[in-house]
């Protein structure tokens, strides 16, 4: 954990990647639009459900430049960029955003919210984890929030943190992929007593795309 957590200090013309790939948004608010992703490495949530465990350690991912990983953007031919990870609040995504939003491109982060957000983002997706709180700076700022429910106590916890949300920020809860059958009808159940609240699912998964 302490390497992921050294790179914390990198300049932020090079970023460790993991994976980068075009493909549609299936979660949340911009669900089925075109998207380029960039999964930054290096993680120090540790969900036990993640699906993308192999990005925790960023000391096994190759480090790619900020005029790289524009170019490459701009190539997908989407508008629309995603910052993943991995955990992206580790790192300062200043240069990152800015110049691919000086391209003309939409740039969307997903983040657990759990250190100071650095950057400029379009649209800020906070997805917060029991296994290390989100920082309220960072829940104040989000332009959607989105609580992936693997057990019922999963969305009682986030509950605790709506107060320091702004008052049009959107509300989505998602049942864990490997928990869907079990953990949809509760999440149901809760949307009929709690409208205000929207239901995301996977629907990258159930297309079978990235």
């Amino acid at each position: 954990m302490a390497a992921q957590v050294a790179k914390h200090s990198l300049p932020s013309l090079q970023l460790p990647i993991m994976e980068q790939f075009l493909s549609l948004q299936g979660e949340g608010r911009n669900t089925g639009q075109v998207a380029y992703f960039i999964r930054l490495a290096g993680c120090d949530v540790g969900c036990v459900w993640c699906d993308v465990k192999d990005s925790w350690d960023a000391e096994k991912h190759p480090l790619r430049s900020v005029d790289e990983l524009v170019q490459d953007a701009l190539r997908s031919g989407s508008p629309n960029i995603v910052i993943t990870g991995g955990e992206p609040s580790l790192y300062d995504l200043t240069e990152l955003s800015k110049q691919l939003r000086a391209a003309g491109l939409q740039v969307w982060l997903e983040t657990a919210g759990v250190h100071p957000l650095r950057g400029e983002f379009d649209w800020i997706c906070l997805s917060p984890k029991k296994f290390k709180a989100p920082l309220p700076e960072c829940l104040s700022v989000a332009n959607e929030f989105k609580v992936v429910v693997y057990h019922p106590s999963d969305l009682s916890w986030a509950l605790g943190f709506l107060d320091h949300l702004h008052q049009d920020c959107l509300l989505y809860v998602q049942p864990e992929w490997d928990m869907r059958h079990r953990m949809t009808p509760h999440l149901l159940r809760y949307l009929q007593e709690n409208p205000r609240w929207t239901l995301s699912l996977q629907t990258h998964k159930y297309l079978d795309i990235p």
